[in-house]
């Protein structure tokens, strides 16, 4: 619930600005903006302004309540094509952005301070007062340390209720010298920590011949996107100078005097409510040699050089992603390298600088960091696969808006290839399409995936065939499609994960059953339109990715999914994939497993296992269901009327648990997937079985 008695901005004088699927929020400061800029629609939703809404008659078919949730839907539909929103959630993201700022003496504008505040205090844990990684984990010491520290950087004094309650908290669990790795390398660049108790983080990796397993090439994208410039920092030891907020932060956060902390001790320290992947026997002994290593005086220069390797690669990010870098974590570092490397009057500073409003999100609690610059891509084009598999992008009201979102992802499609990509250790990524926008720059399977699913006869053959191309170029030994780029490193590489707080699954890329169903989908989609273009090479990807399909089942009928919450997520991908190969509930032993699971799930009124049933996992367990052509139609409508009952006279549906997950900890949420999944469930029932 949200606080009232904490200071506001007025929000009324919020806008979203777009362009090119770029999306960033102002505040207008004088009446003369606000006169000539007025509020729209979208901009009252998400602030949880009122605003004028049709209201529809209690709707009694499938049909009416998806044409209702789409009526309201298209209303938040930006002019440029897509659907505005958030990919957040994640506690540690707006921490990370405002220590740069602070630390490279960037101003931090006083809507967005007191916004940030009123955020962080609505998302206190309600008992315990302290924060957690993402917005429903129970309090931490990494969630708790950074987000206390970043109230203080925004001026909250330390004697605020909020504050001392979570201070109590932090000293309850031993004090911030207990923080995982990542969070003592931000304490330590803030200069509240000694690098002494940061275990090494040698960019001299980077020098090593690429070909070995244990080059940082090798690493999972985003991985090696955060601990190249991490390792850059650390090669400085660079830290920010002491101001007096800093002095007072170092006696706030321990639970001892700050200069009797024994840093050789605390580097190892995590405390257990944090605590979810011990370090591996071979870690330890790398970090062990790693310190005698720092000892040694460095001789012939080795570690300017890898500094300076460092900090190229680190330009090469930039400038290929328009200074937006894979995501908030390693632009906020980069940030700090930028400062350092080239200062802060520098080109490159002031270009990285523009780009933080694009990494920030405003709703009804407050301004938040998102992980990446948006969704964008991916829920406009999910949203028009929902409408043209249900038949509803057909009704004369809807062109309009899927004309709209076809020009989104038109244009969204990349044209070029990284520059010097080899050089940067990228893959080509000419055709392929993103989770956000264009200038982002990063290919990921599933949304190329649904770029060509939903583009066949709207682009030009050069354009779908290198789509294809790039997809084929991405495919897993194990016949399973990863994230970004196929799999690099040896599977042993997870036993150098050093984060102590994400699973086993982020040294080196994963084949992920909801990827491989996507890419599995767009080739069958393709070769309907070309059957010829390299049709002998899809057809063997299609079959090795049929058998990891087949393979990652669990024994139970489950998949397990990684990037939404979890086994209704997979499943919709996974059966609706086996379903275009011709695989359903009559004729598929794999397929009949995966529906019992879910129907072994089902509680009174609908799938997923939470203390509350949700809209959004019921949706994927629906689609999954109708899918695999299951036969018990009586079941699948008690999920019908689940999600019928939930939609307001206004079409809407209103926010419930978090819905995607990263790394097995850190939870996402996706607020409009309770529109996009829920209107498509309603809208494919309807058609299936002639809605009754």
């Amino acid at each position: 619930e949200i606080n009232k008695d904490i200071e506001w901005t007025d929000l009324k004088r919020w806008r979203l600005e777009v362009n090119n699927g770029r999306q960033t929020w102002h505040y207008l400061e004088n009446e003369s903006e606000i006169k000539n800029w007025p509020q729209s629609t979208i901009e009252k939703y998400w602030l949880g302004l009122p605003f004028k809404s049709r209201k529809f008659i209690k709707p009694v078919k499938a049909s009416e309540a998806a044409k209702n949730g789409f009526k309201f839907f298209k209303q938040l539909q930006t002019e440029d094509g897509f659907w505005a929103g958030e990919c957040g959630g994640i506690m540690f993201l707006t921490p990370v952005l405002i220590f740069s700022m602070y630390i490279t003496r960037i101003p931090i504008p006083e809507s967005w301070r007191i916004e940030m505040i009123r955020y962080l205090f609505n998302r206190a844990h309600p008992v315990d007062g302290g924060w957690g990684i993402h917005m429903e984990q129970h309090s931490t010491v990494f969630g708790t340390t950074m987000n206390y520290v970043v109230l203080r950087i925004l001026g909250v004094d330390a004697g605020h209720p909020i504050m001392v309650k979570a201070r109590s908290t932090l000293h309850e669990f031993g004090g911030a010298t207990g923080i995982p790795f990542w969070g003592k390398f931000w304490l330590a660049s803030l200069n509240v920590y000694d690098w002494e108790g940061v275990n090494p983080i040698p960019p001299e990796l980077w020098l090593l011949p690429q070909f070995l397993p244990i080059h940082p090439s090798q690493y999972w994208v985003h991985t090696r996107s955060v601990y190249l410039p991490m390792g850059y920092i650390y090669g400085h030891r660079f830290s920010a100078e002491e101001t007096p907020l800093i002095i007072q932060l170092r006696q706030e956060l321990y639970t001892q005097p700050y200069e009797t902390i024994s840093w050789d001790r605390a580097r190892d320290n995590v405390t257990d409510v944090d605590l979810f992947l011990l370090h591996s026997k071979l870690l330890n002994l790398c970090n062990f040699f790693l310190r005698i290593y720092e000892k040694i005086p460095n001789f012939f220069g080795i570690r300017d050089i890898a500094l300076q390797e460092s900090y190229e690669l680190i330009q090469c990010e930039d400038i290929n992603t328009d200074y937006l870098d894979l995501a908030l974590i390693s632009k906020s570092i980069h940030i700090l390298c930028t400062y350092h490397e080239k200062g802060p009057d520098s080109k490159e500073f002031q270009l990285a600088k523009e780009r933080i409003i694009d990494h920030l999100w405003i709703n009804s609690e407050g301004m938040f960091a998102n992980l990446t610059n948006g969704c964008q891509l991916w829920d406009t084009a999910l949203m028009s696969l929902a409408l043209m598999d249900t038949g509803l992008a057909e009704d004369p009201a809807f062109h309009k808006s899927m004309t709209g979102s076809l020009k989104l992802i038109d244009r969204s499609q990349f044209k070029k290839d990284p520059e010097n990509y080899s050089r940067c250790y990228r893959d080509k990524t000419k055709g392929g399409w993103g989770f956000s926008t264009r200038d982002q720059g990063y290919v990921v399977s599933d949304c190329t995936s649904i770029g060509i699913n939903y583009m066949p006869k709207l682009i030009s053959k050069e354009r779908f065939c290198q789509a294809i191309d790039i997809l084929l170029s991405m495919q897993n030994r194990d016949g399973g499609f990863s994230s970004y780029e196929s799999i690099r490193g040896p599977s042993f590489l997870e036993l150098l994960n050093p984060s102590e707080v994400f699973g086993n699954a982020i040294m080196t890329d994963h084949s992920y059953p909801e990827c491989t169903s996507c890419v599995l989908t767009a080739f069958s989609t393709f070769s309907k339109y070309y059957p010829d273009y390299r049709a002998e090479e899809i057809k063997k990807s299609c079959e090795k990715a049929i058998q990891y399909i087949h393979d990652s089942q669990r024994a139970d009928g489950s998949w397990y999914g990684s990037w939404g919450i979890c086994f209704t997520y997979a499943a919709m991908f996974t059966i609706e994939c086996l379903a275009n190969f011709g695989e359903t509930y009559e004729n598929s032993e794999s397929v009949r497993k995966g529906c019992k699971f879910l129907i072994t799930k089902q509680k009174k009124d609908e799938y997923v296992q939470h203390e509350k049933s949700q809209v959004v996992n019921t949706s994927w367990a629906l689609l999954a269901l109708m899918y695999a052509r299951y036969p018990y139609e009586n079941d699948i409508r008690r999920g019908v009327m689940l999600l019928m009952s939930r939609q307001l006279s206004t079409g809407e549906w209103k926010q419930e648990a978090i819905e995607g997950v990263a790394n097995k900890t850190c939870a996402m949420s996706y607020p409009n997937y309770k529109f996009i999944f829920a209107i498509w469930a309603l809208g494919k029932y309807a058609k299936i079985y002639n809605d009754p």
